[in-house]
């Protein structure tokens, strides 16, 4: 074989690009981001991972502001528990009349 040769150095390219080919598609098969010809990558884009995304992002806005208005009542109920006896007895006096 004539190692200096046309031969070996298509051969050579051809190892090479089969190589690159059988990566890519191993790296897009396990979903790693896959890189373009000028060293940028490409994430895989899942439509129904950004729903879901987009779904407990909604969930999670409504939870936090169920959260401040339990901490807000909690605060008043705090408030209420801690107040002097004496005080809060003549209030609901007040009120009975």
């Amino acid at each position: 074989m004539n190692w200096g040769g046309p031969g070996f150095v298509i051969a050579i390219i051809a190892l090479s690009m089969g190589a690159w080919v059988i990566t890519t598609w191993i790296r897009a098969k396990h979903g790693y981001p896959l890189e373009d010809e000028w060293g940028g990558t490409t994430e895989r884009s899942d439509p129904e991972a950004s729903r879901k995304i987009e779904l407990l992002s909604n969930e999670n806005g409504d939870l936090k502001d169920k959260v401040l208005r339990l901490e807000d009542r909690i605060s008043v109920l705090e408030r209420i528990a801690t107040d002097k006896g004496t005080r809060l007895s003549d209030e609901i006096e007040k009120l009975r009349e």
